[in-house]
């Protein structure tokens, strides 16, 4: 198989071979036709001048006569003047010639029928290369004699053939000069696109971080290889949202696991207290469902990563589902020792949202600010409408978040310094179900002071005014 720098380099050769070979050629017919042109024009114009001055002069004279005439009157140096009869045969030859032969070249036979041509090639006795004019010489209308006038090609020929060689020669150097081009232009072209395979390559083996850095710029090479950069980034960051993935899961399979394991084999033991049994059924209850809430998560999370998370909107009061998640909630207070504290919008606070996963990321930022706050802590939960738009927000005076880890808790599986149990996809998810509902969900935190989450959806009143589009995914 040949190498695309190998095709190319053919391509250029094969153009720039047609090139020369059409524009040399060209050139070559403009200085044929100058040269060899220019020859029979001037031989032609020089018989026609001679006939001019002698013709009425030698009409009317016996061929020897004439012939004598011609050598006196019209010889000069460098041309041979020649007598023909009508039908071609020599009668005079100022050469010297004149055994009587005929001259059967296309001059001659148009000067039989009374028109005066040149002609260029090779002379039939000495077989040398001359250019030649014949004209008729008429009496009463009718070809009495033929005067043809021929000089040699010789100085013409030369300074052809040298023309010929500059040419072919220059042509061969411009060959070789695009063809050094084109070599170097398909080294320039394919030696990224080897870069770019090599990265590629190792990137399939699996070293992505390889396959990060190259050349860049506005070319298509450049795009190419800043495509490849950001393939290779991306499949990073996959790569590392896989494992995150994996040790987030085994960690958080693992320890419900290992109690339901646990207490499963400290109840089949027929000696167990009765309240050693309640404890472990609570236990075992309490860790189900943990493993519940993170097969929740993971197949949320799996929805959203393929797109295929639906909505069920309906115009709703965002209001009735933050009322039912604190009351539900509320029973966590006499177990942590926080407060929860609600204020509630007194009208009604209208959007288009899914209910069910409205609540589903309310409960889990009330579980978090549970979770991050300490015993005599404070819950808040307020749902006001502001600017077009209905707030909900959940704030805690709890633990608070690092200033380095603010930025990344929405992140799928990113748990933070502070790490308490759970998928980590909490904040992850309910980030996407706030997009989705065309909302944003915010984040503000101090360390030891505590964190607000707020989640911002569109009124029904605005969207009416606005003419905003349908969120419906």
């Amino acid at each position: 198989m040949r190498s695309l720098r190998t095709r190319m380099v053919l391509s250029y050769l094969l153009l720039i071979l047609l090139t020369v070979v059409v524009l040399g050629g060209a050139f070559l017919t403009l200085i044929w036709n100058y040269y060899y042109g220019s020859a029979s024009s001037a031989m032609k114009q020089r018989v026609v001048t001679s006939m001019g001055l002698h013709a009425r002069a030698m009409q009317w004279m016996e061929p020897n006569e004439r012939a004598s005439y011609m050598l006196q009157n019209m010889t000069d140096s460098g041309t041979r003047i020649q007598l023909l009869q009508p039908d071609g045969r020599m009668f005079m030859d100022s050469d010297g010639f004149n055994d009587s032969h005929s001259i059967r070249t296309p001059d001659v036979e148009k000067a039989a029928e009374g028109g005066t041509v040149a002609w260029y090639g090779n002379d039939e006795m000495t077989g040398e290369r001359i250019v030649a004019a014949s004209s008729p010489l008429l009496r009463d209308g009718r070809v009495i004699s033929i005067v043809r006038y021929s000089a040699s090609l010789r100085e013409v020929d030369k300074m052809v053939q040298l023309l010929i060689r500059m040419t072919l020669l220059t042509a061969a150097a411009v060959i070789l000069l695009f063809f050094a081009l084109s070599m170097w232009m398909a080294t320039r072209i394919v030696r990224p696109l080897r870069v770019l395979t090599s990265r590629a390559r190792l990137m399939a083996d699996g070293d992505w971080q390889s396959g990060v850095g190259g050349r860049t710029g506005r070319d298509e090479i450049g795009q190419l290889s800043d495509t490849l950069n950001t393939l290779a980034v991306e499949l990073t960051k996959r790569e590392k949202l896989k494992n995150d993935f994996i040790s987030s899961v085994s960690h958080e399979l693992r320890t419900p696991l290992t109690s339901i394991k646990g207490w499963s084999e400290t109840l089949a033991d027929p000696g167990s207290r009765q309240e050693e049994v309640q404890e472990g059924l609570g236990i075992i209850s309490r860790e189900t469902e943990r493993l519940a809430g993170l097969v929740e998560d993971l197949l949320d999370f799996s929805k959203l990563s393929s797109g295929s998370m639906e909505l069920h909107l309906e115009e709703m009061d965002l209001n009735l589902p933050v009322r039912e998640c604190v009351m539900q909630q509320a029973v966590r207070q006499d177990v942590t020792g926080v407060r929860l504290l609600s204020s509630l919008e007194p009208d009604p606070l209208l959007i288009m949202g899914d209910p069910n996963r409205l609540r589903q990321v309310l409960i889990n930022l009330i579980d978090n600010a549970f979770k991050f706050t300490p015993n005599g802590g404070t819950v808040r939960v307020n749902a006001v409408s502001e600017g077009g738009h209905a707030l909900l927000s959940v704030s805690d005076n709890g633990v608070g978040i690092q200033p380095e880890d603010l930025p990344h808790v929405t992140e799928k599986f990113y748990k933070g310094v502070v790490s308490r149990s759970g998928s980590g996809l909490g904040l992850a998810i309910s980030k996407e179900i706030a997009e989705l509902h065309g909302g944003v969900l915010e984040l503000e935190s101090e360390p030891a002071l505590g964190t607000t989450v707020k989640l911002r959806l569109p009124l029904l009143q605005a969207e009416d005014e606005n003419e905003s589009p349908d969120v419906t995914p």
